[in-house]
């Protein structure tokens, strides 16, 4: 087995590698000491229109299915609709919009070009967050726990019948350290880890803060979402094998939630979790709802909801599935089952 140190460095320079090539020959400028290049540059190169046009502070791209909105010095891109956080804002210099080699690596171009693999029957660990002498987020005399473990127990049956296998990290009232979780998914040799958690908001008008967000590890040394710049330095981790992965799977899960429920798109972000840092996989965290907002903590308290809310994530799976999947063939060149 590799050292830890080792494996950071080889990942560090394979991350640098693929950021380099995927955006060699693009113009280059410097924002605040981070490295930009030009993003109508890199649409055109991609097949994407209207890279050169900032209007009302705004940069649309498109092609047949995709379409792209930036918002100039700001973080947050529109994708089809659905909201991804980028790890640092887009620049503007001269009429000219910018944006940082590595969220085009390991944001952009994951989602619009994801690589393909043989389709397998994956297995699932679903971890309910959480447990024992943690009770989580509380809704009243309602403790986060309780409703992580019901999700779970519910998207693990649809999870089989639409046709994955799945292991649990608990399946009772029971504590667990975040990286013994980590690590039960890869004993059980889990294809992906989903851990499953309820938001809460204890700043002012708690009922206002409403709707889903999915977590994916943050990219090596880039500031997670929520870390107002802080972080930059953190080097590689082991969840930081999969970005490509991650942020895909994130993603989709993330459409699912907000297009066939209806709740509000708080987007797709990143963050350190040790869940997400330890995960020898591709993994996600999806916070889905508010305790503390009353009208979500009825839906997420009705069983009739949290089923609706399991077949969403499960339709987000499986999307992302089909997006990295490729049929096997034989060698008559026809799919094989």
């Amino acid at each position: 087995m590799m050292p830890a140190v080792g494996f950071g460095l080889v990942l560090l320079s394979w991350l640098a590698v693929a950021t380099e090539a995927t955006t060699s020959r693009l113009e280059r400028a410097a924002f605040s000491g981070t490295e930009y290049v030009r993003l109508d540059q890199w649409a055109t190169r991609n097949g994407l229109k209207g890279g050169g046009t900032i209007r009302n502070r705004e940069v649309r791209l498109t092609n047949s299915g995709t379409t792209l909105v930036f918002e100039t010095d700001s973080q947050k891109v529109l994708i089809n609709g659905v909201t991804v956080y980028l790890s640092a804002p887009v620049g503007v210099r001269s009429g000219v919009a910018y944006i940082t080699p590595v969220d085009l690596a390991n944001t952009l171009e994951p989602l619009l070009f994801p690589t393909r693999q043989e389709r397998s029957n994956a297995l699932i660990c679903l971890d309910a967050g959480h447990g024992g002498k943690d009770p989580g987020h509380l809704g009243g005399k309602e403790k986060e726990k309780k409703y992580t473990l019901l999700l779970a127990r519910e998207l693990g049956e649809q999870l089989r019948k639409a046709g994955f296998k799945v292991c649990y990290t608990r399946t009772k009232d029971t504590f667990l350290e975040l990286p013994a979780r980590a690590e039960l998914a890869q004993k059980r040799g889990a294809d992906l880890f989903v851990s499953l958690h309820f938001n809460s908001w204890e700043g002012p008008g708690p009922d206002s803060a409403k709707g889903a967000e999915v977590y994916c590890m943050t990219p090596a040394r880039t500031s997670s979402t929520n870390a107002k710049g802080e972080g930059s330095e953190s080097g590689s981790y082991a969840g930081n094998r999969f970005d490509a992965k991650n942020i895909l799977l994130a993603y989709n899960v993330q459409t699912s939630l907000v297009g066939r429920l209806g709740l509000e798109d708080r987007g797709v972000k990143r963050a350190r979790y040790a869940v997400l840092r330890m995960a020898e996989m591709p993994a996600i965290l999806i916070e889905s709802g508010f305790l503390s907002n009353p009208a979500e903590s009825k839906r997420i308290y009705d069983p009739q909801f949290r089923q609706q809310l399991a077949l969403a994530i499960v339709r987000g799976i499986q999307a992302y599935d089909r997006a990295v999947s490729r049929e096997r063939v034989s060698s008559t060149g026809n799919s094989a089952d």
